[in-house]
C-alpha cells in the first residue's frame, strides 16, 4: 500500500515588480517621460521608426531614404542601429580626449571613398559594355529587358538570402506601383535606345538636361520655383543646344529618345509622390526593386513585338562580328549586372552623406561617365562640342546645389 505524504511548502509571496531606474530618483519626472516613449523602455526600435521614399528629394535620385526626424534610428541597408550622434556623445563620455572622434572621421571618410569609387566604377562598366553590344547587336528593346531582368533576379537573391528585408507585398502597394514603373520603362528604353544610335557622352550631356523637364512640368502642376532655380537651368539649356548642333554622331532619333527619357524619368518622380505616400514604411532599395520587377512585365511584351522576329538573325550576325559566343554572353551580363550594381550604390552612398554632397557626386558622376566613354570609344569631340557639353554639366549642377540647399532649408525650418 503506497502512502503519499503531503509535507507543507513554505510560503512563498508572489509580489509585482517594478524595475526603477537609478537615475529617476534624482530626475522624477524621467520615469514619465519613459512612459511615453514606449521604445526607450522596451527598446523596441522597430516599432519607432520610419522610413520614407521621397522621389523628388533631389535631381537623379528618386527613391531615396530620408531618416527619421526624430533622429531616433537609422536604417541603411536594411541593418537597424542608433544614430550617430548617440554613439558620438558615448564615445566622447568614453574617452573625454576625443581620440575614438580622430579614428571614427578617417575611418568614415574611407568608407565613403569606396562607395563613390564603387558607385562611378559601375556605371562606368555599365555604359561601356552597354554600348559594346549595342554596336554589334542593335536591339535595344532586349538588352533593356535584360537589364530589368537582371536587376529583378539580383533582388530576388537578396531577398532570398535575407541580405535585404523584403517589403510585405500587397494589392493596394502593386497598384501604386504601376504608374511609376510605367514612366520607368519609358525612361529606361529610350535611354538605351538613344544609346544605340547616338555616342554614350552625348547622350549624357542631353540627359543632363532632365532638371529643365523637372521645372517646368512640376510648374504646370502648381509648384513655384524661385527665380535663382530659373536661372540655373539656362546654361543647361544653352549647352545642351550647341552640344547638339556641334555633335559630330548627331542623329535625330537619339536626340528624341534622349528627351524622351528626360520626360520619362521625370514624370515617374512626380507620380511616385503622389502613389507611394501610403508606403512608407519600404525602403528606397526595395522600392526600385519591385519597380525593376514590374517595368519587366511592361517591357518584355512590346519588346517581342518591336524586335522579336529579327532576335535570331541578329544574334548569329553579332557572333560572326565578335567571333566568341561566351565574350557577347559576358557583355550582355555585365550590362546587366552593373546597371543593378551602379543604381545600388547611389543609394548605399546617400545614405551617408547629405543631398547636397550627393547631387556634387552626381554631377561629377555625369562628367567621368562621358569623359571614359569618349577615351574607350575615341569618339571625335569638336571644341564647341566639348564647351556645350561643360556649359549643360556646370548647369545641372548649379540647379542640384540650389535645388539641395533650398530642401535643406525646408527641413531645419520644419
Amino acid at each position: 500500500m503506497l502512502t503519499l505524504n503531503l509535507v507543507p511548502s513554505s510560503p512563498v509571496t508572489f509580489s509585482k515588480s517594478t524595475s526603477t531606474n537609478a537615475s529617476s530618483f534624482v530626475n522624477p519626472n524621467l520615469h514619465q517621460r519613459n512612459l511615453k516613449n514606449p521604445c526607450a523602455v522596451l527598446n523596441k526600435p522597430t516599432s519607432c521608426y520610419s522610413k520614407i521614399s521621397d522621389f523628388s528629394r533631389f535631381h537623379g535620385h528618386p527613391f531615396a531614404q530620408i531618416r527619421d526626424s526624430s533622429n531616433k534610428w537609422e536604417y541603411s541597408s536594411g541593418v537597424l542601429s542608433k544614430p550617430r550622434s548617440l554613439v558620438t556623445r558615448a564615445a566622447a563620455e568614453s574617452n573625454p580626449e576625443g581620440e575614438t572622434a580622430e579614428v571614427s572621421k578617417p575611418n568614415k571618410t574611407l568608407k565613403l571613398a569606396v562607395v563613390f569609387g564603387l558607385w562611378y566604377f559601375q556605371n562606368i562598366v555599365f555604359n561601356i559594355y552597354n554600348k559594346k553590344v549595342l554596336n554589334i547587336f542593335p536591339f535595344p528593346w532586349l538588352l533593356a529587358s535584360f537589364q530589368l531582368f537582371a536587376g529583378s533576379v539580383w533582388m530576388f537573391v537578396l531577398w532570398s538570402l535575407k541580405l535585404q528585408p523584403c517589403p510585405k507585398i500587397s494589392k493596394p502597394f502593386i497598384v501604386a506601383l504601376l504608374g511609376p514603373a510605367l514612366f520607368h520603362t519609358i525612361g529606361h528604353i529610350s535611354a538605351c535606345v538613344s544609346f544605340s544610335k547616338v555616342a554614350v557622352s552625348f547622350t549624357h550631356v542631353i540627359k543632363s538636361a532632365e532638371p529643365v523637364f523637372s521645372v517646368v512640368f512640376s510648374s504646370f502642376l502648381g509648384d513655384t520655383y524661385p527665380l535663382k532655380v530659373w536661372l540655373s537651368i539656362l546654361p543647361i539649356v544653352f549647352g545642351c543646344s550647341l552640344a547638339a548642333v556641334t555633335e559630330v554622331s548627331f542623329n535625330f532619333g537619339g536626340l528624341w529618345c534622349a528627351m524622351i527619357s528626360n520626360v520619362g524619368f521625370v514624370l515617374r518622380n512626380i507620380y511616385s509622390k503622389k502613389s507611394l505616400q501610403s508606403f512608407k514604411e519600404v525602403s528606397g532599395l526595395n522600392m526600385y526593386g519591385w519597380i525593376s520587377i514590374i517595368s519587366l512585365f511592361y517591357l518584355f511584351p512590346v519588346a517581342v513585338f518591336v524586335e522579336g522576329p529579327q532576335w535570331v538573325q541578329g544574334y548569329h550576325k553579332a557572333i560572326e562580328a565578335i567571333g566568341k559566343p561566351i565574350t557577347f554572353y559576358i557583355w550582355v551580363l555585365l550590362s546587366g549586372i552593373f546597371y543593378h550594381l551602379y543604381n545600388q550604390s547611389s543609394y548605399q552612398a546617400l545614405d551617408d552623406i547629405s543631398p547636397l554632397t550627393f547631387s556634387v557626386g552626381n554631377t561629377m558622376k555625369r562628367v567621368v561617365v562621358i569623359v571614359a566613354t569618349v577615351l574607350v570609344f575615341r569618339n571625335p569631340v569638336r571644341p564647341l562640342n566639348a564647351l556645350g557639353s561643360a556649359i549643360a554639366i556646370f548647369g545641372t549642377f548649379l540647379y542640384s546645389q540650389v535645388t539641395a540647399k533650398k530642401k535643406i532649408e525646408g527641413e531645419k525650418k520644419s
